[in-house]
């Protein structure tokens, strides 16, 4: 199957691009190289190769979730140096009049 200068003009006008003459013979002959490489893996023979979605099997180290107070004493922390301060929040300036 090969892609034709005509389909690649389609494409390029349904994704709004301006190519020039060169760019188009040039984008036909790379898809064409594309579709050849595609072709070729397709018609090899994987009937005995089990499929893997990894090569090599690592798993992630990750440590258990432990729930820490810091946020709060953090937010307090904070709240105690703010200028205007209401309820555990920060009072700023109207921006919009």
């Amino acid at each position: 199957m090969n892609v034709s200068k005509k389909e690649v003009e389609h494409v390029t006008t349904l994704a709004r691009l301006a190519l020039t003459e060169e760019e188009k013979t040039l984008y036909t002959e790379q898809f064409n190289v594309i579709l050849e490489y595609i072709h070729r893996l397709n018609e090899l023979k994987l009937d005995d190769i089990e499929p893997t979605t990894h090569v090599q099997q690592l798993k992630n180290v990750l440590r258990e979730d432990q729930a820490r107070n810091s946020e709060k004493e953090l937010l307090k922390k904070v709240l105690e140096e703010a200028p205007d301060k209401e309820k555990g929040y920060f009072l700023v300036p109207p921006v919009i009049e």
